[in-house]
């Protein structure tokens, strides 16, 4: 009985593993920029039959689209190719390194 308790928890184990998705997240700005709801909507609501995309965040003030994908299924360069068939050119953000989470880490490395 153990032996096929431990077999069945292996088989399980073995198919979570092969079924996991690689998922990102990208944050990108637009030209044209975005400016009122209505531009919001446009590119929520196009976006979102591009393949791999899971899910779309937009900040009108900071002007940035935060897009979650799978990258097993789509890349950058193809989101990115989205935003043209809507008129819209869109650039990468690169995130900036957190310097408060630096010195939390730094903290606890003296500790």
């Amino acid at each position: 009985m153990k032996k096929k308790v431990l077999v069945l928890s292996a088989m399980m184990l073995t198919a979570l593993v092969g079924m996991a998705k690689d998922i990102k997240t990208v944050v990108v700005t637009t030209q044209p920029q975005m400016h009122c709801e209505s531009c919001e909507n446009r590119i929520k609501g196009n976006l979102r039959f591009e393949k791999g995309v899971k899910m779309i965040e937009t900040d009108i003030p900071n002007q940035s689209i935060t897009i979650t994908y799978d990258a097993d299924k789509t890349d950058v360069k193809k989101i990115i190719a989205g935003f043209k068939k809507i008129n819209y050119d869109a650039t990468e953000v690169t995130p900036k390194k957190d310097d408060s989470k630096a010195e939390k880490k730094d903290k606890k490395e003296k500790k």
